[in-house]
C-alpha cells in the first residue's frame, strides 16, 4: 500500500496530510481529533502531498478558490452525501445545518445526523465543512476550532472578487 504523510506549517497553525494510493484520505490541524489512520514520517517528498501543500498554501495566501486533488472519502454512504454537498458549498458562500439537511432531501429530524457527519469530515479545508454555520447565523462547531473556522471564512470573504 503506498501512502504517505506530511506535517506542513499555516499561519492557523500545523496541518497534517495523510495519502493513500494516490488520494488525499485525511487532513487536519493540530489539536482535532486523533484520527484513525496512525500518522508515521511516510514520503513527504511524495508528489501528491507536495502538490496538496501548494494548494493548501495558496488557499490561506488567498490565491486559490478550489483544489483539483485526488481524494478519496471514506464514510458511511450518509456521511459521503453529506460531504459531497459541503464540497458544492462556493468559496466565500456558507450554508446552514438546516439548508444542507434540505439539499439532502431530509427534514429537521436529521439535523443532529447532518452535523455529526460534517464533525467527522476527514479533509478540513478541501472539503469546506468551515462554510457550514447556524441558522441564524452563528459560528457552531468545527473540530479545528472556532478562532480557525472564523479566520478561514474571513479570509475567503477577504478574497471575494468585487
Amino acid at each position: 500500500m503506498n501512502s504517505g504523510s506530511l506535517r506542513i506549517k499555516t499561519p492557523l497553525g500545523p496541518v497534517t496530510l495523510l495519502s493513500e494510493e494516490g488520494a488525499l484520505i485525511r487532513v487536519f490541524f493540530d489539536g482535532t481529533p486523533e484520527p484513525s489512520e496512525r500518522v508515521s514520517g511516510g514520503d513527504d517528498k511524495d508528489s501528491l502531498l507536495a502538490s496538496a501543500a501548494g494548494q493548501i498554501g495558496e488557499y490561506l495566501d488567498g490565491r486559490r478558490r478550489e483544489f483539483r486533488l485526488p481524494v478519496r472519502l471514506s464514510g458511511t454512504p450518509f456521511q459521503r452525501d453529506v460531504w459531497e454537498v459541503l464540497r458544492t458549498i462556493p468559496y466565500g458562500k456558507t450554508l446552514s445545518y438546516q439548508e444542507i439537511t434540505r439539499l439532502l432531501g431530509k427534514d429537521d429530524r436529521h439535523l443532529r445526523a447532518v452535523g455529526s457527519a460534517i464533525s467527522k469530515n476527514p479533509l478540513m479545508i478541501l472539503v469546506p465543512c468551515h462554510r457550514v454555520i447556524g441558522s441564524d447565523g452563528s459560528l457552531t462547531g468545527y473540530a479545528g476550532g472556532l478562532d480557525r473556522k472564523k479566520a478561514l471564512l474571513e479570509l475567503e470573504r477577504r478574497h471575494m472578487p468585487r
